[in-house]
């Protein structure tokens, strides 16, 4: 396949094929026609966003072992990281949305565990909400929920949701791959909006698998996808396999952008790098609480970065910075 066919096709505004997708991820991340793709995704990113990158923040309701067992998570019962439960209070929880409220987040994120009581995060989602400016959009993440529970995190007040299905699921967790694209129908169907991701990719995962899971993301037209490189958690199976590079990471992000319709405004990375930011990333997380790939129970402490170091690594790679209420999950300009 010739690089300047397939980024003439992008910038008519053409989504690439698979075949396309595997041809571009399959090329070493150091190629000079992988810097070409970097440079598109650069492009079409700036151009859809006009040059203004956004910073979402992410708070976790909880910390716990957690019998989803995912691998690649710091809470995964059989890592052996936590053994104990610790929950945020609700004025806690209030606090944190707050600080990154008058930070200038663009999203405020609620995570919790997988099996953190539905109720509860309902109850602190209200409190929340009430104590946040109306303008302010709320983000939950949190585990696999029926049409009910979704229609119920729209009454609490948020505006979306996080939900991917992780690159080999079922395998390296034990959720079922059904039950979280069934979940991402139940969000949408009820007026949600889904941001997702192409993650946590690792040193294992194929170029077939990773252009099927950037087509996934593009079928359902989500508020952004994007990438993101599994980060080890020190002293379990999984960190044997070893970690990709920013490089590579960032490669893998701009094949996605390239991947995705031109209504999806957004393109992620996590970790924030520099190098995800020069690749077409235009969606940064700061964090606090307890973090999946992070051993601290206070990320900010290990981790985490804050809403201003982002816009710092935004600014270190041209990019300037939207103010307001996320476009992502708004939908507007």
């Amino acid at each position: 396949m010739d690089i300047q066919d397939l980024i003439r096709k992008t910038q008519d505004g053409e989504q690439l094929s698979r075949k396309a997708l595997i041809h571009l991820l399959s090329m070493a991340p150091d190629a000079s026609e992988s810097y070409l793709v970097m440079a598109e995704s650069n492009r079409i990113s700036k151009e859809l966003t006009g040059n203004r990158a956004e910073v979402h923040a992410q708070l976790a309701l909880n910390l716990a072992p957690c019998p989803g067992n995912c691998v690649f998570c710091a809470f995964a019962q059989k890592n052996g990281v936590f053994s104990e439960e610790t929950r945020l209070t609700a004025e806690e929880a209030v606090a944190y949305a707050r600080q990154f409220e008058k930070d200038g987040a663009n999203a405020v994120f609620v995570m919790t565990t997988a099996h953190y009581p539905f109720d509860l995060f309902l109850e602190i989602s209200c409190e929340i909400r009430m104590n946040l400016d109306p303008t302010t959009v709320l983000i939950a993440n949190i585990g696999d929920q029926s049409l009910a529970n979704a229609r119920k995190i729209r009454e609490a007040g948020y505006a979306g949701v996080y939900h991917a299905l992780r690159l080999r699921e079922g395998i390296d967790s034990v959720l079922s791959p059904e039950k979280r694209k069934e979940s991402i129908h139940h969000f949408q169907e009820v007026g949600l909006k889904v941001g997702t991701c192409v993650e946590p990719v690792g040193p294992e995962h194929t170029s077939e698998e990773l252009a099927d899971m950037i087509l996934f993301t593009a079928s359902f037209n989500p508020s952004y996808s994007g990438a993101a490189r599994r980060i080890p958690i020190p002293g379990t199976e999984i960190a044997k396999r070893g970690t990709i590079s920013e490089l590579r990471m960032a490669q893998i992000v701009a094949v996605t952008r390239l991947g995705m319709p031109r209504a999806v405004l957004g393109n992620c990375t996590h970790e924030p790098c520099t190098l995800g930011g020069l690749a077409g990333a235009n969606l940064f997380w700061a964090e606090a609480g307890a973090n999946p790939r992070d051993t601290k129970e206070r990320t900010e402490e290990g981790r985490g970065e804050t809403v201003e170091t982002c816009r710092a690594l935004f600014h270190e790679c041209g990019w300037d910075i939207y103010q307001g209420p996320s476009r992502y999950y708004n939908g507007h300009e």
